[in-house]
């Protein structure tokens, strides 16, 4: 599902910019500071309905600029017309969103539009960040397979809230969580097998990968659900209620899963190197964009963020070869274009300049 034309309106650098991309190599190349990533965080915005560099919409916005406005035109299957698809954040946090000329008030749609795969410096934060990053790793997976899941966990999320507005209180009784906990645990344990489900059948993808880029036959990744497995989580619940109550949140629970990466027994993070993090991340990254293709008979579309960083030649190499064989539209930002001229395998490359912000095609 390429997305066949981007126009960017005011950001960050970018007063106005336009690309026509190929359906699979897009390389984009420019010094430092030159505007490079600003158009992967604009496909981003397309994507996912936020930038991957900032929570604060006037960080994107340009200097002196009122909103960012994004564009594009995504071919949601071969030969498919191309759906249009418009964004635009403001500064006093407004934001629009249309698809096909009809405005919507969530971004889900483009999720399932745009599915996009994220490789840059602050995905290490799947190995040394804390669970969120890795919670939302499984669940951008669990979405595109599981049908239900968007709804259980929109109504697992209404328990907790409700759930944790009562424990602020002070004074809630066990009887008055109860009443919230009759569900919560439902959808707990329907997230919970959405989740199970899915690794099972993503980790092994993942191992395969792996071997292609790094030899780490000690690494091991489980999945820890939130509460102790050994226990039912209605009675971890109610044992837990005087913490829970004293605390003002819920302890236990879906909402704080976890992904366990480790290496000889300790958190990968600590014992790879930078280098052997990153084939790590681009081997998860890999994984689930395979899974999807498996699920839908759909392609993600990947943005890499200065793929030469903390990589030597020959793990570069390996990695691009694996971006080359998925049959995926990249998108990538180098520095030096030449130092990845003969690593693609007979793909189509298209060659993208930026300086200063202004965006050319070079052929």
């Amino acid at each position: 599902m390429p997305l066949t034309r981007l126009i960017v309106s005011d950001l960050r650098n970018l007063a106005q910019a336009e690309m026509r991309p190929g359906n699979a190599v897009n390389l984009i190349c420019g010094p430092n500071a030159s505007g490079k990533t600003s158009l992967l965080e604009a496909i981003h915005l397309l994507g996912r309905g936020r930038s991957f560099r900032t929570p604060r919409t006037t960080n994107i916005i340009r200097k002196g600029a009122s909103k960012v406005t994004v564009f594009g035109e995504v071919e949601p299957l071969s030969g498919v017309a191309s759906v249009p698809v418009g964004l635009s954040k403001s500064s006093d946090g407004s934001q629009q969103l249309k698809v096909a000329g009809e405005a919507l008030s969530s971004t889900a749609p483009l999720l399932k539009l745009l599915p996009l795969q994220l490789i840059n410096p602050d995905t290490f934060g799947l190995l040394a960040g804390g669970p969120k990053s890795r919670r939302e790793y499984v669940d951008w997976g669990v979405f595109h397979v599981e049908h239900l899941f968007l709804d259980v966990w929109q109504r697992f999320n209404r328990c907790l809230r409700q759930r944790n507005s009562l424990l602020r209180q002070g004074k809630a009784r066990w009887a008055d969580i109860m009443v919230w906990d009759r569900e919560l645990v439902e959808c707990a344990g329907q997230l919970n097998q959405y989740r199970l489900r899915y690794l099972e059948r993503l980790l092994p993808v993942f191992n395969d990968l792996l071997q292609e880029l790094a030899e780490l036959d000690a690494l091991t990744v489980s999945f820890y659900p939130g509460w102790d497995k050994v226990r039912p989580l209605a009675e971890v619940l109610e044992q837990g209620f005087e913490a829970d109550r004293t605390a003002g949140y819920t302890h236990a629970g879906p909402q704080r899963a976890d992904l366990k990466i480790r290496y000889l027994g300790q958190r990968a993070s600590d014992t790879l190197s930078r280098g052997q993090q990153k084939l790590v991340v681009a081997a998860l990254k890999l994984a689930q964009g395979q899974m999807f293709t498996q699920s839908s008979g759909r392609h993600c579309v990947y943005l890499v963020d200065d793929l030469a960083a903390e990589l030597d030649e020959e793990n570069r190499a390996a990695l691009c070869r694996l971006l080359a064989g998925l049959g995926s539209q990249l998108f990538l930002t180098v520095v030096d274009e030449q130092a990845f001229s003969g690593y693609w395998g007979g793909q189509e490359v298209k060659m993208f300049h930026v300086k200063h912000g202004i965006v050319s095609t070079a052929n």
